[in-house]
């Protein structure tokens, strides 16, 4: 799965835009931001499939013509359906995709990624996007694929992977000893799965207690 640029771009928002939209409630703010965030990084995909190289041209010139003609088409569509005002919409739009576009050029130039790493980094958001916004917000920036899709749920490291995990990191430890050790297997009761984390950490322990012990 790429980058998330989707989590990336809202939290440089947060952090290179404190005062945008600063006159909403936070919550209410944070809402127009994640809308426009999605809204604008949708646009710069949905460009890309049209003309790659001009967008990536794009990245390195910063034009502010282009900024502002592709944030006038997405406000002025009429299939947005923010309840923002169009001028305050449309300034914001324009911020954000300025900011994605220099955030986009510095990666590049930090990762090297050059326009075939862009173009996976780019189309990879997909995954990234599904889910995140209402379905008018695909329809704008013409992910259509995207209508309907619900939010993609990343589930946290069970217990039973962590114990897999930690127990191919003991066999390697130990792998000079030629000696065969039996897979442990931890039975997990059913409120485990609330204090996943915590059971985790003192079945681990001990678990490394035990076999510090054999091998020693």
């Amino acid at each position: 799965m790429a980058f998330d640029l989707v989590h990336y771009f809202a939290e440089q928002i947060k952090i290179q835009k404190p005062q945008l939209l600063s006159q909403y409630p936070a919550e209410e703010r944070c809402a127009y931001l994640n809308e426009i965030n999605t809204l604008t990084l949708g646009k710069l995909i949905s460009l890309w499939r049209k003309d790659e190289n001009k967008i990536y041209q794009e990245i390195y010139s910063q034009d502010q013509l282009y900024v502002q003609e592709v944030s006038r088409h997405l406000t002025t569509s009429t299939k947005n359906e923010s309840t923002l005002p169009k001028s305050e919409l449309e300034h914001a739009t324009s911020e954000i995709l300025h900011l994605q576009l220099n955030e986009l050029k510095q990666l590049d130039q930090t990762g090297q990624y050059k326009q075939r790493g862009m173009r996976e980094l780019l189309l990879g958001q997909i995954e990234h996007l599904s889910g995140k916004a209402k379905d008018w917000v695909w329809s704008t920036n013409e992910l259509n694929e995207l209508i309907g899709s619900q939010p993609i749920v990343e589930e946290a490291l069970s217990l039973d992977e962590t114990m897999k995990e930690f127990s191919h990191m003991v066999n390697n430890q130990h792998a000079d000893t030629h000696e065969i050790v039996e897979p442990v297997v931890a039975t997990v009761p059913t409120w485990a799965k609330v204090l996943e984390p915590v059971v985790a950490l003192v079945i681990l322990w001990i678990l490394y207690s035990a076999l510090t012990n054999i091998f020693a």
